[in-house]
């Protein structure tokens, strides 16, 4: 299995290489570096400086063939393949085993001849034998009846017939598939595969990201063959799924249709298209109802849910779905779940001046009674976060599945999401875990990054907006305290990792869940504090504006982040996302001659960042003074500041606002 992947690895680079065919003298494009000129010797400088950041040639490559560029934009070139998907599912309740099949139009919209497709089987993380992050229920995985590429049916291959006999087939390595057509799919051109599979379905699949429980609740994903990204950077995308970091996937239009003994009721990504073959006479009404109200209807209650689809005296129902651009597709199947429904603002979609709304879904079962306000939960989310990034959530619905016995905390796709009950955690974290799980609908379901290998980009954004959805909702009840605090935690020592790492190659620990969640939240808010909120705003709007419906990777965010404030930033990247420095500011001494006052500001550790600092006078005058970033990039660890005042300086305090995630807060005040 090894060898085989290296094979498929170094095939996959010399697909890259075909695609990137440009010249690689790339000195003229590599972006300066902040380093600055210190007045200070070798010998002297005080400190670790900031160093140019690490930019893969490979992405320098895609800026040279003009798909990606210096100042942060897509650059003319910049291209995505495409697929549309038509998938059909049943679940059977008695052996918890869902079969499905699939036709799939793939379009190569790149530069580069295709001789392989690489699909995802996510499912056969529950194989025995495929590598793992950590135990994992074994179901046997995902079994493969049928696999077509153009009206071929195709039969399993070694890597070794590949490569000696240039066999077509398919080869099966883990959550991977590398299927070899009889003919290469050219630049262009299309591809049409089909699909038959099936799988048990485990209780806590894919790592509690779906799954299966009192045999009353199926929330599946992770579910169909999904054909993986081939971008403009790396090519082919096929780091296998470990059950830790989760996904990187392109967009893609489908229809799905989903049958399920009548009993039950389904809800799925997409539109909701044939409510009225599938809904009672009266849950359609509600269903209606809802979709114009501003509170809550309760659709189905809990004793209501044997009335709640049609009675057309079949044994079986089928729920259809349809939904276009999007990365996923999800669905939930309930036989004891109150059904709660109503809609909520989300901005000018279409541009006609007009409010124009989405549905919010709520499915939970009695024993989880805080979800009885979870509706109220998602539609504040749904309409503050579309309000914050001044992109209109753009779907017909937002669908929140209460799943406990699936998932503790909670788990995002487009327009689904499975949540715990949060019994024991209570409503204001029950808030938390909605917001955030809503907040990804825009990272990474509009903004689709690379969350294998850079889960701080998804994590770490919709952890600050989880904050600042927080802000709004609970007032002065949250601050920046409450993302710095699971940072600070590990933050400088030998249990965290960097940012930049790769997600699955943390070490075990907590240094994968502080690198992807608290520690880039907390580095965007003292980004905010470094610009100040309206350059900081502007830059983040501008950031989604530009990304949105594509793949941003890392060096796209820094450079559009760097244009649009004009500002060099170089210094912040490399001491924040590439290293495990602190930060660490400390006021050291207050002396007084006459009336000068000498205020010394010492920088313990390694990340600069500027000072603010509140004086205080025994006058009651507050004055604002700042030393700025250059003054520790050019070697200095301490600064003094002359106040000149007929008044004493009795109290002086580091950053009163609280911007900066710094390690020791108590040294940051000096009182006379």
């Amino acid at each position: 299995m090894i060898k085989n992947s290296l094979a498929i690895s170094i095939f996959s680079l010399l697909f890259l290489f075909t695609l990137s065919c440009a010249s690689t003298e790339q000195l003229d494009t590599v972006p300066e570096s902040h380093t600055t000129q210190s007045e200070l010797s070798v010998s002297e400088i005080e400190r670790p400086l900031p160093y140019p950041i690490d930019i893969p040639n490979a992405y320098l490559q895609a800026v040279e063939n003009g798909t990606r560029s210096l100042d942060g934009k897509p650059g003319e070139n910049y291209w995505q393949n495409y697929s549309s998907y038509n998938i059909s599912a049943e679940i059977n309740p008695e052996n918890h085993t869902l079969y499905g099949e699939s036709s799939v139009e793939y379009v190569n919209n790149s530069p580069a001849d295709l001789e392989v497709i690489v699909v995802e089987l996510a499912q056969n993380l529950h194989k025995e034998g495929t590598p793992k992050k950590e135990s994992t229920e074994i179901t046997g995985g995902k079994q493969l009846q049928r696999v077509n590429a153009n009206g071929h049916d195709l039969e399993p291959i070694s890597m070794f017939q590949r490569w000696t006999q240039n066999a077509s087939g398919y080869v099966l390595d883990g959550t991977r598939l590398y299927i070899f057509p009889d003919e290469e799919l050219t630049s262009g051109s299309k591809m049409n595969f089909e699909f038959e599979w099936s799988f048990v379905i485990p209780q806590q699949g894919a790592s509690g990201r779906m799954g299966r429980n009192r045999d009353n609740l199926y929330f599946i994903a992770y579910w169909y063959p999904k054909i993986a990204v081939f971008d403009d950077v790396y090519g082919w995308m096929d780091d296998s799924f470990l059950g830790n970091a989760e996904f990187y996937h392109g967009f893609a239009d489908y229809k799905v249709s989903i049958t399920m003994p009548n009993e039950w009721l389904v809800m799925g990504t997409g539109e909701f298209l044939n409510p009225e073959e599938t809904l009672s006479e009266t849950t359609l009404e509600r269903y209606n109802q809802a979709g114009n109200s501003d509170e809550t209807v309760t659709i189905a209650d809990f004793d209501e849910l044997s009335d709640a689809t049609i009675q057309n005296g079949l044994e079986s129902l089928t729920w259809e779905f349809s939904s276009t651009q999007i990365r996923d597709v999800a669905f939930s199947a309930t036989l004891e779940s109150r059904w709660d429904a109503t809609r909520t603002p989300v901005g000018d979609l279409d541009g006609d001046g007009e409010t124009d709304y989405s549905r919010i879904n709520t499915f939970f079962r009695e024993a989880a009674p805080l979800w009885s306000e979870q509706a109220e939960y998602a539609q504040h989310s749904i309409s503050f976060l579309s309000d914050y990034t001044n992109l209109p959530y753009p779907w017909p619905h937002m669908t929140s599945v209460e799943g406990a016995g699936i998932i503790g905390g909670g788990m995002e796709f487009p327009m689904m999401t499975v949540i715990g009950d949060y019994n024991n955690a209570g409503a204001v974290r029950l808030y938390g875990v909605t917001a955030h799980e809503l907040a990804h609908m825009w990272f990474p379901m509009i903004l689709s990054t690379n969350e294998r290998r850079y889960t701080w980009i998804d994590e770490g954004y919709t952890t600050f907006h989880t904050n600042e959805a927080n802000k709004d909702y609970y007032g002065d009840r949250f601050d920046n305290n409450d993302i710095f605090g699971g940072y600070l935690q590990i933050a400088g020592t030998d249990l965290e990792g960097e940012m930049m790492r790769w997600s699955d190659y943390h070490y075990p620990g907590p240094a994968y869940g502080v690198a992807s969640y608290p520690k880039p939240a907390s580095v965007l808010a003292a980004l905010r504090g470094v610009l100040g909120n309206e350059l900081f705003m502007e830059a983040h709007l501008e950031l989604i504006e530009r990304w949105k419906y594509k793949h941003p990777y890392p060096w796209d965010i820094f450079n559009t982040i760097e244009d649009v404030t004009g500002e060099d930033l170089s210094w912040f990247w490399r001491a924040w996302y590439y290293e495990t420095w602190a930060l660490d500011q400390a006021v050291t001494d207050v002396s007084s001659d006459n009336n000068n006052y000498t205020i010394v500001i010492e920088d313990i550790g390694n990340v600069p960042m500027p000072a603010l600092l509140e004086i205080t006078l025994a006058n009651g005058e507050i004055m604002n003074e700042r030393i700025d970033v250059d003054h520790w990039l050019h070697g200095h660890r301490t600064k003094e500041l002359i106040i000149d005042s007929n008044s004493p300086v009795v109290r002086v305090e580091i950053d009163p606002e609280n911007h900066f995630p710094d390690v020791d807060p108590s040294n940051n005040v000096w009182k006379r």
